[in-house]
């Protein structure tokens, strides 16, 4: 039973934050239904576990919250505010049962109940009020990992296991020489000759196989390094809900990037900081709600947390809508206390100041109602993680608190590149890109922008923000591949000579004397031991809008002075074109990178409309298409092409989860030449069906071009 119960807990804490998830999403205030059946989905799971392992009391408590959370699965109004509150109880309740479970077998006791607001909620807060000995002990961070001189073990086992591949290989390609010896000389028989044949194969089979096998251990031991920040965003929103309960107050957390993982010890550090601001960002900076009525504002406060990588380290950003912080106050606190000289020191010498002033909780707040309590804290964490932290204020507009920590591996999901040809990788985050695409000619508004969706955006190609050498003789004829990089100052267009894919990757944090641009913000380690450079977003947009000429060994392309594109014929011994269409910029990579070795040059829409206006201008041997896309889908499009004079010539091949016996009758109505389903997806059956049209599209073209 105790093995059960230890099972119990570790899923019920995940389904206790689920709900926890859930509720926050309720009280922004849309409609109910999606997150009401999210919350009652997680409840039933919930329920069950808990009777299985005898927590009656819990599974009882549970269902009271699906008996609440039932009424609203189909309800497109917001959930009423008296009963979000009673649920939010509820779950807390579950919460600290969670905690006083324990290591023991016995059922949990109630759980505490949650402090009452006070009996008049548009009262100003009490003047005594210190959230921080208020506040629950947060769960531990998840500490069942192996030690990391076990898992560095673990990946140098796989890196030296990868090595000793090249003998299996090397075996493999001594079979086909041999075989291919015994054909010319005919020493060996059909069957032995046959047999070499399969051995070789059998051989190259397996170490594929293996190698695949040994990334994805490689991988998992990186990440087994690392926590993602969002297991303690649950802990931030219990904050929020303790103090706005306490003083009356309204208030939302909106968390950013919780999808970086860190390590467990840096995470720790920043959750006792984090706790501290953003409750300090509501006891102290959110008005209450009448105040806030007053002043023109939502009643609800709004408190957001949003987490970045960038050179420096990891950056947690706290912003809250109130009041800001009364400098005249603090300042007068600090000249009477004795910690500043005179009242002349300016606001930035105030704010910095007050970060390591060490005054008094009530007296500051009974001064000065700003941000000055539990700052102590907040820097005993920087001081241990050797960040720095950062304060601005506007009176009656907010507060924002950046706290920077280094951070020596996060996991990040990224884009991998080649600036050019010869180029190493390179790696941008995900979370930067917009839209991967391929332009034209048409494209450039001059030589250093673009235009796109009407705008006209910086341009820059990324061997000249690496200054790196450009390809003598590279794809510009045929246009570019660029990203739509997002870095801070509005998009930017960086050019690329080929996408690689995407990965998730484990991000190092460089060495303070390491000697690499400030566009590094960090690298990977390739399984093959190889440092590769991850770029900082912020940096290379910072590059692109600045940049004012163009070099001239990367001359931009001008239109060419020929006939419709919709006419034109490819050069012959020019790759294949291929389209694309996917709004799936994951999906575009992967079908891009399996075409490209294959020897097509491939072009990209992320949305049927888009598709069909590149399809009108260039002409494409085949149109790979999904289907589910905003806005128009994938039947739609295919449709288009059959009805249009200027596009039946392009088969088009669904790639979809929609593989049904339903989809793919309505597939082929609409014209579709073959149809693959995206869950037993493999690279073989694309190329072999893009393979068998483009022949069929090359043995029609001659004779319906003569027709014409």
């Amino acid at each position: 039973m105790s093995d059960l119960l230890q099972y119990f807990r570790i899923e019920a804490r995940e389904l206790v934050d689920e709900l926890t998830v859930a509720l926050s999403e309720l009280a922004r205030g849309g409609p109910a239904a999606d997150a009401a059946r999210t919350a009652l989905r997680h409840a039933h799971t919930l329920k069950g576990a808990a009777r299985v392992v005898g927590q009656t009391d819990m599974a009882d408590r549970v269902h009271e919250l699906e008996e609440m959370l039932g009424p609203h699965r189909n309800s497109e109004q917001p959930l009423p505010t008296a009963e979000l509150d009673q649920m939010q109880q509820l779950v807390d309740g579950l919460s600290a049962g969670l905690e006083q479970l324990g290591g023991s077998e016995e059922p949990a006791p109630e759980a505490a109940p949650i402090p009452a607001p006070r009996a008049n909620p548009e009262a100003p807060a009490s003047s005594t009020l210190d959230p921080a000995p208020a506040e629950r002990i947060p769960d531990p961070l998840p500490t069942a990992r192996a030690s990391l001189l076990e898992i560095d073990n673990l990946i140098n086992g796989v890196v030296q296991t990868r090595t000793q591949l090249s003998t299996v290989r090397d075996g493999a390609l001594r079979a086909r020489r041999l075989r291919a010896v015994a054909e010319a000389t005919g020493r060996l028989t059909d069957s032995q000759i046959e047999e070499l044949t399969t051995l070789a194969r059998i051989l190259e089979t397996s170490a594929d196989r293996i190698d695949r096998e040994l990334r994805e251990v490689y991988t998992t031991a990186e990440q087994l390094r690392l926590i993602p920040v969002e297991t303690i965003v649950p802990d931030l929103e219990r904050g929020v809900r303790d103090v706005t309960a306490a003083q009356g107050k309204r208030a939302r957390l909106e968390v950013r990037g919780a999808e970086i993982a860190l390590d467990a010890t840096i995470l720790a550090g920043v959750q006792t900081a984090l706790r501290q601001i953003v409750r300090n960002a509501v006891a102290h900076g959110v008005e209450t709600p009448a105040q806030r009525r007053a002043l023109g504002k939502d009643e609800s406060g709004r408190v957001q947390v949003e987490i970045s990588h960038g050179a420096q380290g990891v950056r947690f950003r706290c912003t809250d809508d109130g009041r800001g912080i009364d400098l005249d106050a603090v300042r007068r606190k600090l000249v009477q206390t004795g910690r500043a000289p005179d009242a002349g020191i300016d606001d930035a010498q105030v704010l910095q100041l007050l970060l390591g002033s060490g005054i008094s909780t009530a007296g500051t707040v009974s001064e000065i109602s700003g941000h000055g309590i539990g700052l102590d804290v907040v820097q005993d964490v920087v001081r241990r993680t050797g960040g720095r932290i950062e304060i601005t204020t506007t009176p009656g507009q907010g507060t924002t608190i950046d706290l920077t920590t280094p951070a020596t591996m996060t996991a990040q999901e990224v884009v991998l590149v080649r600036p050019t040809e010869s180029a190493d990788l390179a790696a941008l985050p995900l979370r930067a890109v917009r839209q991967a695409r391929r332009i034209g000619p048409d494209d450039f508004s001059g030589a250093l922008a673009v235009r796109h969706n009407g705008r006209r955006i910086p341009y820059v190609p990324l061997a000249d923000v690496l200054t790196l050498p450009a390809d003598s003789v590279g794809p510009e004829e045929n246009g570019r591949t660029v990203l739509l990089l997002e870095g801070g100052r509005g998009l930017v267009a960086v050019g690329v000579t080929r996408l690689v894919g995407t990965a998730e990757v484990a991000v190092r944090a460089l060495p303070e004397l390491a000697p690499v641009p400030p566009l590094v913000c960090g690298i990977w380690i390739d399984i093959d031991g190889r440092a590769r450079p991850v770029l900082d977003p912020a940096e290379v947009a910072a590059v692109a809008a600045t940049r004012r000429l163009p070099r001239v060994s990367t001359p931009v392309p001008l239109p060419p002075a020929t006939a419709s594109p919709t006419t034109a014929s490819p050069t012959p011994g020019a790759p294949v074109p291929i389209l694309i269409v996917d709004d799936s910029l994951t999906t575009r990579m992967l079908e891009r990178s399996i075409l490209q070795a294959a020897g097509y040059r491939v072009d990209e829409a992320g949305s049927a409309e888009e598709g069909l206006a590149m399809a009108a201008r260039q002409r494409y041997a085949v149109a790979v298409v999904d289907v589910e896309m905003p806005g128009m889908n994938g039947f739609a499009f295919i449709e288009q092409t059959r009805t249009r004079p200027e596009l039946r010539h392009m088969p088009c091949i669904l790639v979809t989860t929609k593989a049904g016996p339903e989809d793919r009758e309505r597939g082929r109505a609409a014209g579709a030449r073959a149809h693959i389903d995206k869950g037993e997806f493999h690279q073989s059956t694309l190329l072999d069906a893009v393979a068998r049209l483009v022949t069929e599209h090359t043995a029609e073209r001659p004779s319906a071009e003569d027709a014409g």
